[in-house]
């Protein structure tokens, strides 16, 4: 199946493949204008059904603070590779594979920005617990502490026993005729665009069958790790959502900074999806934390070594003000302009998991 091209990429992004020891990756790369990275490189991974396209709107504005920004597809998502073993999309498994990613772009060895959208969040956790990977800083973006639940629980749950009805041999069929007679129809009556709705019919079908019911079961039965991480204290976290989320509520992901001693933004009139709904103000938040991180990282270092004091500056106490101000994506018909003009709909709908009506 040929690639779509009805998502325009914004200037200076580029489609490229990773290539590590476990595979080849597909990702969207961002680098800053004077082609010069200052900063820590930064890792995106996308949420269960969803893709690299869903940072589409926050890709240049991060990569203007002097950084290279690479978001993925995971395997089995959309334009990587997929593989028949159901082991291959296991937590574990899926989190080596974005470690391999992170070190494989990582600068001499030092750390890397690490991003979880949804799923992607339980992911990266993953990546960070294994410590198989130079991390300076986690991002749980519209994620939980563990699994999924309430409506889009059930529904996931709907979607999981029809593909376990149809069998291995055709999940594919039965995924296609899901989406021509429910998602589709539902994105329409959305009022999502019709070449979104093309890229989104594409990205389903392109994605693989085994991967949708191993990730859709881990969100499903995914284990609260949050202790864990909180006691591993290794890199600085940022917890950050949107105020509508109707995934995990956001007073559980409120809970689930203050359990970890993480920062908390919550973004106004954002979903699920605060980088399609709220890119400018979701590209300044990363930026501002991500720099906080690594100037406390580098005075953390220096005072190891007697250099200088361990003073004030954490991303605690930086993220308010550290840092250029991320640039913002404007302009009528440009792609940050026609993905945020799709609040709540299109990029920003896990649709397997929102069957029975908008709300879920």
């Amino acid at each position: 199946m040929s690639t779509p091209r009805t998502l325009e990429l914004p200037d200076r992004v580029r489609r490229v493949t990773v290539q590590t020891g476990r595979g080849e990756f597909a990702a969207l790369e961002a680098m800053p204008g004077s082609g010069v990275c200052e900063r820590r490189p930064a890792l995106l991974v996308p949420g269960y059904t969803g893709s690299k396209e869903d940072f589409l709107a926050v890709l240049q504005p991060l990569a203007v603070a002097g950084r290279r920004v690479l978001a993925i597809d995971m395997r089995g998502q959309y334009e990587t590779p997929g593989a028949a073993d159901h082991r291959h999309y296991q937590p574990d498994a899926l989190a080596a594979d974005v470690a391999g990613i992170a070190t494989a772009i990582s600068q001499d060895g030092q750390g890397v920005h690490l991003l979880g959208h949804s799923l992607g969040g339980l992911i990266t956790r993953q990546v960070v617990l294994a410590q198989t990977a130079p991390i300076t800083s986690l991002t749980f973006l519209g994620s939980g502490p563990g699994s999924l639940n309430g409506p889009r629980a059930a529904a996931l749950r709907a979607t999981l026993a029809d593909l376990d009805k149809a069998g291995p041999a055709h999940r594919s069929e039965r995924i296609s005729q899901l989406w021509d007679t429910e998602f589709g129809p539902q994105a329409i009556a959305d009022g999502v665009p019709p070449h979104i709705v093309a890229f989104l019919r594409e990205r389903m079908l392109r994605s693989a069958p085994e991967g949708l019911v191993a990730m859709g079961r881990y969100l499903l039965h995914c284990p609260d790790q949050t202790a864990a991480l909180a006691a591993l204290a290794a890199v600085a976290i940022l917890v950050l959502y949107g105020e509508n989320d109707d995934a995990w509520a956001p007073s559980a992901q409120e809970r689930m900074a203050r359990r970890l001693g993480a920062e908390r933004v919550c973004i106004p009139a954002a979903a699920h999806s605060p980088a399609i709904e709220a890119p400018e103000t979701t590209a300044g938040t990363l930026t501002s934390f991500w720099n906080a991180a690594e100037g406390s990282e580098r005075r953390r270092k220096a005072a190891v070594q007697g250099a200088a004091p361990a003073g004030r500056g954490s991303p605690a106490a930086e993220l308010s003000g550290a840092g250029p101000a991320a640039t913002e994506l404007s302009g009528e018909g440009s792609p940050a302009a026609e993905l945020s003009g799709v609040i709540r709909r299109g990029l920003a709908a896990d649709w397997v998991i929102r069957r029975g009506g908008s709300g879920h």
